[in-house]
């Protein structure tokens, strides 16, 4: 799955179909009765009940992340924050709160339904200081040194160009900025059976970088103290996340 065009299609495509699924669950989201359909026993449980509270049930309901960057990232009010592949919008909603009235938070997404499942779930928070914006993270439509945080969920490992995405990053941060990203990395290569199969690259394992590449292409872009990354431990960096299984991908 080398492919940036037939791998972005691919992403799209399952995404914008767990969007859909959320958006036509309409009020049955709020409860139980749909939850099992669409809850993944890697992306639940994520964020604390004073943050799920604090949300429309429609954006913790799609949240296919694989961490919680607004727990890594430290905001503060008046700053501006970016969500790279924001999906339904829970990260930019919570970091757009914690920026307070002076701030603002961008979200970044390439999928229609998303963004339509996003600004609906805005409008039902009442929060106003956010944008979403339609694009792909390998060409952020946002000037340069303009963001002050950057986080994502889960979503840079879905990309074929990496490389882009961090340039890019580096690009629209200001001097000083920070990166607080939630992701899947791996202990040691993959499989090339597994590499290749494309359901395994939506569900976010086959584009997962091993722990030095991710660091080698941080530094590559720009980012500084990229050597002190570690898995878990960096109170900005890659998150595990909880794939079952992912630390013996090697093995």
């Amino acid at each position: 799955m080398s492919n940036t065009e037939e791998t972005r299609d691919f992403v799209k495509e399952r995404y914008g179909a767990a969007a859909l699924q959320v958006l036509q669950a309409g009020d049955c989201a709020k409860g139980s009765c749909c939850g099992n359909k669409i809850a993944d026993p890697i992306t639940v449980d994520l964020y604390d009940s004073a943050q799920s509270r604090d949300v429309p049930a429609e954006a913790l309901l799609a949240s296919l992340g694989c961490g919680n960057p607004t727990a890594l990232a430290e905001l503060k009010p008046g700053e501006t924050v970016l969500d790279l592949g924001s999906g339904g919008g829970i990260d930019v909603l919570l970091s757009a709160k914690r920026v307070g009235p002076t701030g603002k938070a961008y979200g970044l997404d390439m999928t229609d339904e998303m963004l339509d499942l996003a600004r609906r779930n805005q409008a039902k928070s009442g929060v106003g200081n956010v944008e979403f914006l339609k694009g792909n993270i390998e060409e952020i439509p946002l000037p340069d040194a303009s963001v002050d945080v950057i986080i994502s969920n889960c979503v840079i490992n879905l990309s074929a160009d990496k490389d882009a995405v961090l340039q890019e990053a580096f690009r629209v941060l200001k001097p000083g900025g920070r990166l607080a990203v939630a992701d899947i990395v791996t202990k040691g290569a993959l499989p090339e059976s597994v590499r290749k199969h494309i359901d395994f690259w939506t569900n976010c394992v086959s584009g997962a970088l091993q722990e030095d590449e991710y660091i080698s292409k941080l530094e590559a872009a720009g980012f500084a103290d990229a050597a002190h990354l570690r898995c878990c431990r960096s109170p900005w960096a890659v998150d595990c996340g909880r794939w079952p299984g992912h630390q013996q991908t090697g093995s």
